[in-house]
């Protein structure tokens, strides 16, 4: 049973950083995609940013720029830097891991608020 659990969120002003962190257990952290998507009150679920298990990164629109994705294999986290923080980035952010080839292994953190309010 994988397990990832995310840290780091937070009430920030506007043009204020953050980093979450999504600690893996219980699996071989490097045969994931590792995401992050955030969802907004009232909105849908969204792609935030994703970074393969070759280090390869993907990024939202509205994110690029201002947030970075990276990994560590060796502690089995994925972090999200997130610079420039507006306040349309307010939402809860998730961490989601997807196996390389088997596309129903798929799991989600339980989440962490990050606010952006002066």
């Amino acid at each position: 049973q994988v397990q990832l659990v995310e840290s780091g969120g937070g009430l920030v002003q506007p043009g204020g950083s953050l980093r979450l962190s999504c600690a893996a257990s219980g699996t071989i952290f490097s045969l994931y995609t590792m995401g992050w998507y955030r969802q907004a009150p009232g909105k849908q679920r969204e792609l935030v940013a994703v970074v393969t298990s070759g280090g390869s990164t993907n990024y939202a629109d509205s994110v690029k720029g201002r947030f970075t994705i990276s990994r560590d294999n060796a502690k089995n986290t994925v972090y999200l830097q997130m610079n420039s923080l507006k306040p349309e980035d307010t939402a809860v952010y998730y961490c989601n891991a997807i196996h390389i080839r088997i596309s129903y292994l798929d799991y989600w953190g339980q989440g962490t608020q990050v606010t952006v309010s002066s």
